[in-house]
């Protein structure tokens, strides 16, 4: 299942998006927004985000007018690597070698039938794991010291250094 957000500025697309995942038989869930009423896009990047994060969801799709903001709240969370791409190359390029498990668009920078084809090869590609997998377990560890640096604190207010 894929986790689908958006906010105002990408709701148009989104709704493109879910006909082509329909068309595709491909099963997602709307973690909003549901109008075109200004919002704040990461209360629904975060959403989206956490089902991935979970295995709730495998991969996610998100979008706003630049696809920077979303892309940007969904990589706070711990497991996730939002990438935003604009073309079909960076699409297979970040699953291919950064096993991306979110996408983010730009409503605003890309037209629709190119956001579709960027979709299909993102959905599309694996990861190649090889050299690859070391830098992902890479990424993974600079998650782990960061988590722990937030949330190890000594009575002094330092981190403390992981083991």
């Amino acid at each position: 299942m894929i986790a689908l957000a958006c906010d105002h500025g990408g709701f148009a697309y989104m709704r493109e998006l879910k006909l082509h995942l329909d068309g595709r038989d491909v099963a997602y869930e709307d973690f909003g927004t549901h109008s075109g009423d200004s919002c704040d896009y990461p209360e629904f990047a975060e959403r989206a985000a956490r089902a991935v994060a979970s295995g709730v969801c495998s991969a996610g799709i998100l979008i706003c007018g630049t696809g920077i903001g979303m892309s940007i709240a969904a990589n706070k969370l711990s497991g996730i690597r939002a990438a935003l791409c604009s073309d079909c190359f960076s699409a297979e390029m970040t699953r291919r070698h950064n096993d991306a498990n979110i996408l983010a668009l730009g409503a605003r920078v890309i037209g629709v039938g190119l956001m579709l084809k960027i979709v299909d090869v993102f959905l599309d590609t694996g990861f190649d794991g090889g050299r690859h997998l070391k830098r992902v377990e890479m990424i993974r560890e600079l998650e782990r010291i960061t988590n722990c640096q937030d949330t190890c604190r000594t009575p002094t207010g330092t981190a403390a250094r992981p083991e």
